[in-house]
């Protein structure tokens, strides 16, 4: 928008107030004010899109497409502003109109569109992609209910919908005119035509439509906008009910209306039953065969050439195991559709797709039972049969040596397709997220497939979005290193390395501790309003924010709380600096050990925050309803970046780059991506502990840990369980007797008794850090200064140089 103003932009304000919504400024709300701010960014941004799409077309450009089930964008209107550069003069309208653009911008309603990190992850490199100027878009769902709305009742989570689109999305257009229909259940005939060729012909198929819906993905300060789409599930059928039999049909079809309308309902429904399980494979192949479609669609349209070069134009990435069945889509409609041999679709295939894998878990690598996919995709489970049978001999005839692998290496085997085995057979490449992450793929989880295909394996280790994590979650934080090393960080994040230089700048160190200091004041008030719970914000502000499972070890944390607590009330005049533990976190419906997680730590605050005896030295907060935009408030003010999971279990964390990035010290163990923080930033800048990956994965194969050990001989773990058994931090005895029972009567799985003495060491010398303000300060802006190194631009350049192979527009 050229010659912008704050002036100018305040006069679009008030004429789109009464050309849109008929009212003037005094009779307007935040949310009136909202919309009129909304469309006029999207004015500005629909020019940039039609134009980039031209541009695209034109020349032709290598277009990369990223399948994922998740797309965490967060709220997009400050985002746009500041992509736009119409960010301040925003600001100023508003407050010269007499709106607060705090409040203005909260009308947003995070979009219900992902969970944890794999969605964040892939909104930013979202981002990345549009900010430098590669040719780039994302494939989702449109879920009309997100994961869920997090509410604690008691101490306990509850679960409410998530109706994210209540109110109109002023950033998505609809494009019914490119739907596109996908085919469940039904018959498969083959037939064999004259030149002794097969053809398949589909009968009694439940045919679905997926409707796409747009969203721009705005480049930064650049005239790149790229494409978010997602697509939505709606009957074809028609309405015409003239006679009572069709009066009769016509509620049937409600009825499978309202079943398609599943499909996009609910992100990760319940898949406790057979009609969930089968439910999120629908979404799945829903997913991938819309997707498909469109990018052949749009290759045909835009070049012309034949598909058999489809990979010079087009490159797909699967996200994690959830889109793999792309890969027999792809194949089926080259072949049946478009006449292609198995040997050419399959080149074709294999030549188009990439994999990033994203766990080790073996409960998050995905399969489905054999019967199911059978009876849901008849025709799919025949080329993935195929695949497998094709794969299975290769290895039989041509590596004899692995013949007795077969069944760990087969995509299906035991009556399960195994999606990750199918994503790593029919892709040309297979990253993993992190360094450790990647050599545990390699040497351990997925070794027998390496030693079949070493080139396709790659790391790129994830990265975040500094423009929506530094620049606008912490302006003043950022206008601070502007001030210090120049705008040039801004487009080029590795240049905060500059800031190495100023570290021993005592004056500079008093500002950076002042702008720490307002963000943690921000933060208290914002807890104060929100939970009527005051805090020290001259506390240290201690900060886990993820997702809650096991192997993140919210448990070891608030193990240490009760520790803390324990000593206070022995020794209530103990010299101990305050602290804030804030938690964030949503634990699955139906993952009942990570609810009572959440139940303990809420308990334990409920005693600990009006202890009188603890006064203001020790206070626990957990803020319900995690989310991005949630996250943007906490993480400029977080002190201790907790980055505690079981080493070897974490493939990477982006929490950890995000907190650095804002200053915290990392406190955490050898895992994911902390590795390749401290090759960075050294032991004297963040805070290690515990067992190494090596450490854990040999205690997984050979034994030798007994939890009861430890139970037995350290009084302090003693005395936590026993509070726990015995009903002291519980309305009644039973309160928390599963967590008990997990921890000695399974062995401790994720070895948090066995890092506990470690992890309150580290805590202690944490703390005689924070004391000494130079010295933490000086860490802090050295964590900062590295922190470039993962700003998500870097991983989205190595994926297009090494990977995508994709120019510059």
């Amino acid at each position: 928008m050229k010659e912008l103003t704050a002036n100018t932009l305040k006069e679009q304000i008030l004429k789109k107030l009464i050309t849109d919504k008929g009212r003037d400024v005094k009779e307007a709300t935040s949310k009136d004010i909202y919309y009129v701010l909304a469309s006029i960014v999207n004015e500005e941004v629909k020019q940039r899109w039609f134009q980039t799409r031209k541009k695209y077309k034109d020349e032709k450009y290598k277009e990369v497409y990223y399948l994922s089930m998740e797309f965490l964008i967060g709220r997009l209107l400050e985002s746009n502003l500041l992509n736009c550069g119409m960010l301040e003069e925003a600001k100023e309208a508003l407050e010269q109109i007499g709106f607060d653009y705090v409040e203005v911008f909260a009308q947003e309603h995070d979009a219900g569109l992902g969970n944890g990190g794999l969605g964040r992850l892939a909104a930013c490199f979202l981002d990345s992609l549009a900010s430098l100027n590669y040719p780039g878009h994302g494939f989702g769902i449109r879920y009309r209910y997100g994961l869920f709305e997090q509410r604690i009742i008691h101490g306990n989570q509850v679960e409410l919908p998530d109706y994210w689109l209540t109110d109109p999305y002023p950033w998505e257009t609809r494009k019914e005119e490119e739907a596109v229909v996908i085919q469940f259940h039904g018959d498969v005939h083959m037939h064999k035509r004259n030149d002794g060729a097969l053809e398949f012909e589909y009968q009694n198929t439940d045919k679905v439509m997926a409707v796409p819906y747009d969203i721009p993905v705005v480049g930064y300060e650049n005239d790149t906008v790229n494409t978010l789409r997602l697509w939505s599930a709606e009957s074809i059928f028609q309405n015409n009910t003239d006679t009572l039999e069709e009066h009769k049909q016509f509620y049937r079809d409600l009825d499978h209306e309202h079943s398609i309308e599943q499909i996009s309902g609910f992100l990760y429904p319940d898949d406790s039953s057979y009609e969930g399980k089968e439910l999120r494979l629908k979404q799945q192949y829903f997913l991938v065969s819309a997707s498909i479609q469109n990018i052949l669609k749009h290759f045909k349209l835009n070049n012309k050439m034949s598909l058999r070069h489809l990979a010079e134009k087009v490159v797909i990435q699967i996200n994690d195991t959830h889109p793999s069945l792309a890969i027999p889509e792809l194949m089926r409609i080259l072949m049946d559709e478009e006449g292609f041999s198995w040997e050419k679709a399959w080149k074709v295939t294999t030549n188009v797709f990439a994999y990033t894998n994203h766990t080790t878990l073996s409960e998050a690598l995905e399969t489905w039972s054999m019967e199911m996919m059978q009876n849901l995709l008849p025709r799919i489970y025949m080329i993935i049969d195929e695949i497998n049978e094709r794969f299975c001999k290769g290895i039989w005839f041509d590596h004899e040596e692995l013949r007795e692998k077969i069944p760990e290496l087969a995509i299906i085997a035991h009556d399960r397709v195994h999606m990750a085995r199918l994503a790593i057979v029919g892709s040309f490449s297979v990253n993993g997220v992190a360094r450790i992450h990647t050599e545990i793929l390699k040497k351990q989880e997925m070794k027998t497939f390496y030693n079949l295909f070493p080139d396709k394996f790659n790391n790129k280790t994830n990265g975040i979005t500094h423009r929506r994590w530094l620049l606008q979650a912490n302006p003043k934080m950022a206008d601070l290193i502007t001030d210090v090393i120049g705008p040039q960080w801004i487009k080029r994040p590795k240049q905060l390395i500059s800031l190495l230089k100023h570290s021993n700048d005592s004056a500079l160190l008093e500002k950076f501790d002042q702008v720490k200091h307002e963000n943690k004041k921000v933060l208290a008030n914002y807890i104060h309003q929100h939970l009527g719970i005051t805090v020290d914000e001259r506390s240290i502000f201690d900060v886990q924010i993820k997702r809650l499972h096991e192997y993140k070890r919210q448990l070891l944390n608030i193990f240490h709380v009760i520790y803390l607590y324990n000593e206070l009330k022995e020794n209530p005049n103990q010299d101990m600096t305050p602290r804030t533990f804030i938690f964030g976190a949503k634990a699955a419906p139906s993952y009942h050990l990570a609810k009572e997680v959440i139940k303990l730590i809420n308990t334990v605050a409920s005693i600990v925050n009006y202890d009188p005896v603890v006064k203001d030295r020790l206070k626990v907060i957990f803020m319900e309803n995690y989310n991005v935009s949630l996250a943007e408030k906490i993480i400029p003010a977080a002190d201790i970046s907790e980055q505690i999971s079981t080493a070897s279990k974490e493939a990477s964390g982006t929490g950890n780059m995000k907190m650095m990035m804002n200053g915290a010290l990392t406190l955490g163990t050898m895992d994911g991506a902390n590795i390749e923080i401290h090759d960075l930033v050294g032991d004297q800048n963040m805070f290690i502990f515990g067992l190494t990956a090596d450490e854990v994965l040999n205690y997984y194969q050979h034994g030798g840990y007994h939890a009861r050990d430890i139970y037995n001989t350290d009084d302090r773990v003693k005395r936590i369980l026993d509070q726990l058994n015995q009903g002291e931090f519980g309305a009644h005895n039973i309160e928390f007797k599963d967590i008990y029972y997990n921890i000695l009567y399974h062995n401790d799985p994720y070895f948090v008794l066995k890092d506990f003495e470690a992890y309150l060491e580290t805590h202690e010398l944490a703390e005689r850090a924070y004391r000494d303000r130079m010295t933490w300060l000086n860490m802090s802006v050295t964590n900062i200064a590295y922190s470039g190194k993962f700003s998500s631009d870097q991983t989205i350049q190595e994926y297009a140089t090494d990977i995508w192979k994709i120019k510059r527009v």
